[in-house]
């Protein structure tokens, strides 16, 4: 494959427009562009969380599995803001759906039933995972946008909601295999 990029900036999207692969210019805050930038955002946080369990995996062997899990993600992400700014394109397949799925019920026989509402916390990987969460959750509400506009497919929708139900199980399986307590949320007292 050659050169995707030979030049950084071209003064294109100085007027506040961007292109996008089908050779369409379109405002930089079209739906479009938000699902993509939500997209992107959740894999720059998604590579920090998977440095930082890098980083731990050490002190915690079981937070191998993790890795190997969320690893292709980025890819898979990749290919989901790929097919964002080029609509005739399809890279994401059903089995990547399912890959999910497996993991999500793999990881949540483990950490059991969710007896009580947990906040982001306990462990700087922990609320790592949950910031991807939630972003994951934005970046699926600005598809779902696009999609009121212009229909995507199902596979895309699918991933991206499959992927914030993983991030949230992952979460509480690292909190397992640090050994670490959830944090329960308290209700406000009455008063």
């Amino acid at each position: 494959m050659g050169y995707r990029l030979s030049k950084i900036y071209t003064r294109t999207g100085d007027t506040g427009e961007t292109g996008l692969a089908d050779g369409r210019r379109v405002a930089k805050d079209h739906p479009r562009i938000e699902a993509i930038g939500e997209v992107d955002t959740l894999n720059s946080q998604l590579g920090l969380l998977l440095a930082d369990l890098s980083e731990e995996r050490s002190s915690c062997p079981g937070l191998d599995e993790l890795i190997e899990v969320l690893s292709p993600c980025q890819h898979r992400l990749f290919d989901l803001g790929g097919e964002l700014a080029m609509p005739d394109y399809q890279a994401l397949q059903a089995v990547e759906i399912e890959r999910l799925e497996a993991a999500i019920d793999r990881w949540n026989e483990e950490v059991g039933p969710l007896t009580n509402f947990i906040l982001p916390g306990g462990s700087r990987l922990i609320a790592q995972a949950h910031l991807c969460r939630s972003i994951a959750r934005t970046a699926e509400r600005r598809c779902g946008q696009l999609h009121a506009i212009e229909p995507l497919r199902s596979e895309l929708l699918a991933y991206i909601n499959r992927m914030s139900d993983l991030l949230f199980v992952a979460a509480r399986l690292i909190a397992t295999r640090q050994g670490i307590a959830e944090v329960l949320w308290q209700a406000a007292a009455k008063g």
